[in-house]
């Protein structure tokens, strides 16, 4: 097969999207000699090209080749660009993430990744460019795209639910964590160097991802309010891009009716090279979140043996399973307590830890990039 994939999230620092389309890649990198891969970016530097090369480990896999294609806005390169290409040079499947091209040649097999319909179920969390453009794009490419893949059960029943997909056209594959996040113990020196670098404070609650609303950061925040008295060594850091367009600006208003100017500390995009570090460093993760497909993050920091308490979402039981404590979101008094709770009770920190090690052990981009291996052979086979 010649298999094109859309790469241009790789360096665009876009969390999860990103981490999904580059461990998938660079898996399929060390389990497939067979197969051509093609992969499609829109950044044309020469030093951009070449580190993109270098970290997906393909320098010398013959079978793997970057192309560039520069376009003015990611609609053109959608509409215009890569349509063009594809028709000049077609592959016999196309894997992208949400939207797919139009003006493709039929005979080209699409897939394409589905994180989360967050969109339908919290409109008022949406920009409203944004939710046109997903409202009116999303039903189009589901019809458009030969695979849909979902990253979980959960997103699987969602869109199967909300969209009256066919079941058989739809499939789910997990994600995972980073290879790097399995290595060797951090060293303290490296923990040394990595607290003075964003600045971090000795014992802190962690949140690492965007900083959208359905992120619900605010109810964080307010929870910690209430029992900031009660931890008076305990500061929260909240990792991610305040500058992004879909910033929840209800987190200030929430810093501020509670009184947590200084308590609350904003290290910024933290570089993929050094979030392991980060959640090393962490004493609690919490991850609030009213809607998600996945949660990389939790897998993240059951890694590096931090205890985790997430929101009670289905598809955050879905993945994490035994190996966190859950809270009501409906509920600022279970959170608050539930928080304290986990950091100050070192037998609960002790099971979730343990719980959480475990719980890793079931995920791998390994055994992810074989699924999608193997829904691309067997997508291939049927339309032969």
């Amino acid at each position: 097969m010649k298999i094109g994939i859309d790469i241009r999230l790789i360096g665009k620092k876009r969390t999860g999207d990103e981490v999904v389309i580059f461990n998938l890649v660079k898996n399929l990198a060390l389990i497939d000699s067979k197969n051509e891969y093609i992969l499609l970016t829109d950044a044309d530097g020469k030093e951009q090209l070449k580190q993109i090369n270098n970290r997906l480990g393909i320098k010398n896999k013959t079978n793997f080749k970057i192309v560039s294609l520069p376009a003015c806005n990611r609609f053109a390169w959608n509409f215009w660009t890569l349509p063009r290409y594809l028709r000049k040079d077609p592959v016999d499947i196309y894997h992208t993430q949400y939207i797919t091209p139009w003006f493709v040649p039929k005979k080209i097999k699409i897939v394409t990744i589905i994180h989360d319909i967050s969109f339908n179920f919290f409109p008022q969390l949406v920009g409203f460019l944004d939710l046109v453009f997903l409202k009116t794009l999303i039903p189009i490419s589901f019809k458009r795209a030969d695979k849909i893949i979902a990253v979980s059960q959960f997103t699987r029943d969602e869109i199967i639910r909300f969209y009256k997909i066919n079941p058989d056209k739809i499939d789910y594959v997990y994600n995972s964590i980073s290879d790097e996040f399995l290595t060797d113990k951090i060293s303290e020196e490296r923990l040394i160097e990595i607290r003075k670098k964003y600045n971090l404070p000795e014992k802190f609650i962690l949140y690492i991802g965007t900083l959208q609303p359905r992120k619900n950061i605010p109810q964080l925040i307010e929870a910690f309010g209430r029992i900031k008295d009660k931890l008076k060594d305990y500061k929260i850091v909240i990792c991610g891009n305040k500058k992004a367009s879909n910033y929840d600006k209800k987190i200030e208003n929430s810093i501020k009716i509670n009184n947590l100017e200084i308590d609350i500390i904003f290290p910024g995009f933290i570089d993929e090279n050094d979030k392991k570090t980060v959640f090393g460093l962490a004493h609690v993760f919490a991850y609030p979140s009213l809607y998600e497909g996945f949660g990389i993050p939790v897998l993240e920091a059951m890694s590096q043996k931090v205890p985790v308490l997430v929101s009670d979402i289905p598809s955050l039981k879905e993945i994490a399973g035994t190996g966190a404590s859950y809270f009501d979101t409906a509920s600022i008094d279970d959170f608050s307590q539930k928080l304290y709770d986990i950091c100050i009770n070192n037998k609960l920190r002790e099971e979730l830890i343990r719980s959480g090690k475990e719980r890793i052990s079931f995920f791998s981009w390994k055994k992810s990039a074989e699924k999608m291996l193997a829904i691309y052979e067997k997508l291939q086979h049927n339309y032969k």
